[in-house]
C-alpha cells in the first residue's frame, strides 16, 4: 500500500514538473516576442540596441555560471576560435533581426526571421555532411512561396520589402548560429555557450559606441535594460531550464509561437494590425517552420 502510495505521488510530481516547464517555455517565448515591440519604443540604431541587449545580459549570465560554480573555460583554442566567430554572427544576427523591425514593422520582421529552417534545409547537410532530405526540399520551395506572398513588389523603395531582406539576413545568420550551437551542445553547458556568444557579441559591437552618434533618453534606457536583462537573459534561463523536463518536440513547437506573440503584441500594443499579405504569407511561413521542428525530434 505505501508502495503505491509513493508511486502516486512520484507520478503527480512528475507531471506537475511536466506542466510547470511548459508553463516556463511559453513564458520565455511571450518574453522573446516582447523584445521586437520593445525596441520600436527604443528610438536608438538597431546596432545600439544589440549591444545594449548584451551589455545587461552578459554580466548576468557569468554571474549566474560563478554563483554555481559551473565550468567557465572551454576545452580548446579550436572551440574558443569556433565560439568567437559565432559571437560575430550572433552580433550580426541581432542586428539584422532589431533593423529589420525598425525598417518595417514587427510582422514583418518576425515573420521574414521565422524563414531560417529554408537556410537550414540546404546549409545543415553541407557543413554535417548528411543528405538533403526531400521533406525538407519541400518545405524550403514552401517556405519561399510564403516569402513571396508576403512581399507587396521587388522594389527597394518598399519598406515592407526592405524590411523583409533585413529579416532574410537575420534568418541566415541564425541558421548559421544554430548549426554552431549544435556543435558546442555536445560539449558544453547552454549558459557557458550563451555566455561566450554574447560576451563576444558585446566586443564586437562595442566600438559603435565611437562609431554612431547617439543621444539617449530614458525611454532608451529602460527599453535596452528591459530587453536585455527580461527578454534575454530571464526568458533565456527559463526555456533552457524547461528543456530539461518536456521533449525536444514540445519545446520547438511552443518556440514556433514567438512569431504570433510577436504580432498580437504589435497588434496590442503599437495598432499595427498585419495586411492580409502578412497574415497569409505568416501562416505559410510559420506552418512550415513549426512542421519542421516537428520532424527533427
Amino acid at each position: 500500500m505505501r508502495e503505491k502510495i509513493s508511486f502516486y505521488f512520484e507520478r503527480n510530481e512528475g507531471m506537475n514538473t511536466d506542466k510547470k516547464s511548459i508553463v516556463y517555455l511559453h513564458i520565455a517565448t511571450m518574453l522573446f516576442g516582447l523584445s521586437g515591440v520593445i525596441r520600436q519604443f527604443v528610438e536608438v540604431p538597431s546596432v545600439t540596441v544589440a549591444l545594449g541587449r548584451v551589455i545587461c545580459s552578459s554580466p548576468l549570465l557569468l554571474g549566474v555560471i560563478v554563483a554555481k560554480k559551473e565550468k567557465l573555460c572551454l576545452d580548446n583554442r579550436k572551440d574558443y576560435f569556433l565560439i568567437i566567430a559565432a559571437g560575430m554572427v550572433l552580433a550580426a544576427h541581432w542586428t539584422t533581426f532589431f533593423q529589420a523591425i525598425q525598417v518595417a514593422s514587427v510582422a514583418i520582421g518576425t515573420i521574414s526571421f521565422s524563414t531560417y529552417p529554408l537556410f537550414l534545409t540546404f546549409l545543415e547537410p553541407l557543413l554535417f555532411h548528411e543528405r538533403i532530405q526531400k521533406k525538407g526540399l519541400i518545405g524550403a520551395i514552401i517556405l519561399m512561396i510564403g516569402v513571396f506572398i508576403t512581399i507587396p513588389e521587388f522594389s527597394l523603395e518598399n519598406r515592407v520589402t526592405v524590411g523583409i531582406i533585413w529579416g532574410l539576413l537575420s534568418a541566415v545568420t541564425y541558421a548559421v548560429l544554430t548549426l554552431a550551437n549544435r556543435y558546442f551542445a555536445k560539449k558544453y553547458d547552454e549558459k557557458l555557450i550563451c555566455f561566450y556568444e554574447q560576451g563576444t557579441t558585446m566586443i564586437v559591437l562595442l566600438p559603435t559606441l565611437f562609431l554612431v552618434r547617439v543621444q539617449m533618453k530614458a525611454q532608451d534606457i529602460a527599453g535596452i535594460i528591459l530587453i536585455g536583462c527580461v527578454c534575454t537573459a530571464v526568458a533565456y534561463t527559463l526555456f533552457v531550464s524547461a528543456q530539461k523536463k518536456v521533449k525536444a518536440q514540445t519545446a520547438g513547437l511552443i518556440s514556433g509561437l514567438e512569431t504570433v506573440y510577436g504580432i498580437v503584441y504589435a497588434w496590442i500594443l503599437l495598432g499595427e494590425i498585419p495586411t492580409v499579405r502578412e497574415v497569409v504569407g505568416g501562416v505559410v511561413i510559420i506552418s512550415v517552420a513549426v512542421f519542421t521542428s516537428l520532424q527533427k525530434e
